[in-house]
């Protein structure tokens, strides 16, 4: 019997020990990960990798960029891609004013790892 390939994950953090942390915590999950430390990387990332099951996101990014403004184009390339906001301010998400906040996981900081991997389950059995 074939075994499923791992799901792809890409997280979009600015800070090195958080983007670190969630990666090595994710691959020991047995995710395939995929670390963006700014939005350039991201939509390079985005534009170049063709398997991609889940988008975790910081909100606050370098340069005036938001998670919500990786996620939207994300998602019209991507339309089954699943995505989780992060941030430390959380309710900045809830204001930007985009529609994709209604539907999708926001999680402040700090979270507990386990609550990051149950929204990540509850996401991908969908």
């Amino acid at each position: 019997m074939k075994q499923a390939p791992p799901k792809v994950v890409l997280i979009v953090e600015d800070e090195p020990h958080i983007l670190d942390l969630l990666s090595d915590f994710l691959a020991d999950e047995g995710y395939r990960v995929l670390a963006a430390e700014s939005s350039a990387k991201a939509f390079e990332i985005l534009a170049t990798k063709p398997q991609l099951d889940l988008l975790i996101s910081d909100f606050r990014l370098p340069g005036n960029v938001s998670g919500v403004m990786i996620a939207e184009p994300a998602l019209k390339l991507r339309p089954d891609l699943k995505v989780i906001f992060i941030s430390g301010y959380p309710i900045e998400i809830y204001e930007s004013g985009s529609p994709i906040v209604r539907t999708v996981p926001v999680l402040a900081k700090p979270f507990s790892l386990d609550s990051l991997h149950g929204q990540i389950q509850q996401l991908l059995a969908g």
